[in-house]
């Protein structure tokens, strides 16, 4: 996973907060948003650190997306930047 600087990181087109979602529900939320965004466009999910975090990671870059990770600015948890497949 590649690690993100907030400074240089995207600006997402839409941003969720997974944050105490179970799995596998965050990963099929995370790839019902992703489906609804145009080729190229970046996703934002706020999940638990963890399992959720390389679940997810590992699921939607097995599907063709780019995953970046990042620090989410509150501290807690894990914020994963996707770029949806297809740009």
């Amino acid at each position: 996973m590649k690690p993100a600087d907030a400074s240089t990181a995207p600006a997402p087109a839409q941003c969720l907060d997974l944050r105490g979602t179970p799995c596998p529900v965050n990963f099929v939320r995370t790839r019902l948003a992703l489906e609804k965004l145009p080729p190229g466009a970046w996703l934002q999910v706020d999940l638990d650190a963890g399992a959720p975090e390389l679940l997810v990671s590992e699921g939607i870059r097995e599907e063709g997306h780019e995953v970046l990770s990042m620090k989410p600015t509150d501290g807690a948890g894990a914020r994963l930047l996707i770029c949806r497949d297809g740009a």
